[in-house]
């Protein structure tokens, strides 16, 4: 850490002293990261599609937070790297269980979009939402699973390029690793997502 930005030195400090138990430091580490733990919520929201009909970006950190706090009971990231992947992870297993929940066979999303006039076709006042087509929707959640499960330095990329939205250089630079080495990774991760979706990509 001998490069470390003072705020990164600080976080990293609370981090330590969270894991000593210190329930304060804790508190203080999420206040500190709490902005851009909302700003990357919104941001992987926008990636699942009819979701954000239903749930608004805090009530989802919210309950990513609750999940976090679980995770953190058995798995202590050594470094603010780790605790933001983590973190990703957590985000993205809550937007995927919404996904389930609201467009799963029983989902208040299904029945919405199922909604139709006596002729059976869909009410004169509601216009077709392609976000919340199930096809597109299944789509979807089965690209985010699979992100889940690439390896732990491809799916640390994909997080930080494609949810968070960084730069390949900016995505070098935290990962101390040169920008070749995110272009092997992120080639490597699209090259798997293409063979097991079959090449069918999510509107991407």
């Amino acid at each position: 850490m001998a490069n470390a930005s003072p705020q990164t030195t600080l976080l990293q400090g609370y981090l330590e002293r969270m894991h000593a138990g210190d329930r304060a430091a804790r508190d203080e580490l999420f206040r500190q990261v709490g902005g851009r733990l909302e700003r990357l919520t919104r941001k992987m929201l926008k990636g699942f599609p009819g979701v954000q009909r239903w749930a608004q970006t805090d009530d989802v950190l919210q309950s990513a937070l609750v999940r976090m706090l679980r995770a953190l009971q058995d798995v202590h990231p050594a470094s603010m790297r780790e605790f933001f992947a983590l973190t990703t992870e957590q985000i993205r297993r809550e937007l995927l269980d919404l996904a389930r929940h609201y467009y799963g066979p029983q989902g208040a999303g299904t029945k919405h979009a199922s909604l139709a006039g006596d002729n059976g076709s869909r009410p004169p006042y509601e216009k077709p939402d392609p976000s919340t087509e199930p096809s597109l929707l299944a789509a979807w959640s089965e690209f985010h699973q699979q992100v889940s499960k690439l390896p732990a330095d491809e799916r640390e990329v994909v997080d930080l390029l494609f949810y968070q939205e960084l730069t390949q250089a900016e995505a070098a630079g935290l990962l101390n690793v040169t920008v070749r080495t995110v272009q092997r990774r992120w080639q490597s991760a699209l090259l798997k997502l293409h063979q097991v979706l079959k090449g069918h990509w999510p509107g991407l």
